[in-house]
């Protein structure tokens, strides 16, 4: 059984661990730009160095790149019986490439998991995580246009996948625990179950 997700919600939501466990549990390999940005950022390899310039300035990567990087990575064998994106597509030029991208291989997603978390919880998570992990990317100024960048690009796409009735909203505030159970629950309830109990 194939599993295609796609994993959405703003900055701070717990997007990458609750993609970890979802990925885990269904047996496909997170797809997540931002783990790709940054290993090639602490490589310092010649994409690292565009990315962080790009960064630094509180930006988001451009599609075209941030297309291919993505459509390279879902070729590769390990995704064949699915993938979970996180951090792609994030506006409905993405949505279109990875739309084309999928129906070439007669492939579509299967669900989009939206975790829905409030701002002000967004913001108070982003500046903890700063601070325990000296992350110099995560000032109030820039999490703040991160965050005004999601609800402008991001949040329409939900509407485009919406209207395919393939998107799930979760309550993304509560113990990591108890909102992995509401996701494996919608989940299971489109007749998509875990190959990892």
């Amino acid at each position: 059984m194939t599993a295609r997700l796609l994993i959405v919600g703003p900055q701070g939501s717990g997007k990458g661990t609750q993609g970890v466990r979802i990925a885990e549990a269904f047996g496909v390999p997170v797809v997540s730009t931002g783990d790709i940005f940054r290993a090639n950022i602490t490589q310092g390899t010649k994409l690292g160095k565009k990315v962080t310039a790009i960064l630094d300035k509180g930006d988001l990567v451009p599609d075209k790149l941030t297309g291919e990087i993505v459509r390279d990575r879902l070729s590769q064998p390990d995704a064949e019986p699915g993938f979970l994106l996180d951090g792609y597509p994030r506006n409905a030029a993405q949505v279109k490439d990875l739309d084309a991208f999928l129906t070439a291989q007669g492939a579509s997603l299967d669900a989009v998991i939206l975790l829905e978390v409030p701002r002000e919880e967004s913001m108070a998570r982003l500046q903890l995580r700063a601070t325990e992990q000296g992350r110099t990317d995560d000032t109030p100024e820039a999490i703040a246009h991160r965050l005004d960048i999601y609800e402008n690009e991001t949040a329409p796409i939900v509407d485009a996948y919406g209207s395919r009735g393939i998107v799930e909203r979760i309550d993304g505030v509560g113990g990591l625990d108890e909102i992995t159970e509401r996701i494996f629950a919608a989940l299971a309830a489109r007749g998509l179950d875990r190959v990892v109990a």
